[in-house]
């Protein structure tokens, strides 16, 4: 009887990791939208939770579990800059992160 029941936690155990391995980040631009949409997900502020939970579910996942907003050095090289260009404030602009889960 116990081999049975280590291989049913085995399996179930297995099965939860699964499920919690079938995730995605998104890098996305954030640009202002005129309803502060922008400012929760690059906060990490609770009112971009309904934003980021409509985003993941966009692309067919079921739930963002975080999201906050993302240096372009942290991007590693895919936001490629102008060499003559200038920041200043948020003229290079500024990105969001969301990770979805299935």
């Amino acid at each position: 009887m116990r081999p049975i029941s280590a291989l049913i936690a085995c399996a179930s155990l297995f099965a939860a990791s699964a499920a919690f391995a079938d995730s995605r980040v998104f890098i996305i631009a954030n640009q202002a939208d005129g309803y502060g949409i922008d400012q929760c997900l690059a906060h990490g502020d609770k009112c971009g939770a309904h934003a980021a939970r409509a985003y993941c579910q966009s692309r067919d996942f079921a739930q963002a579990s975080s999201y906050r907003r993302v240096d372009p050095d942290e991007i590693t090289g895919a936001v490629p800059r102008p060499a003559n260009e200038k920041c200043t404030g948020n003229s290079c602009g500024e990105y969001v992160a969301i990770t979805c889960q299935r």
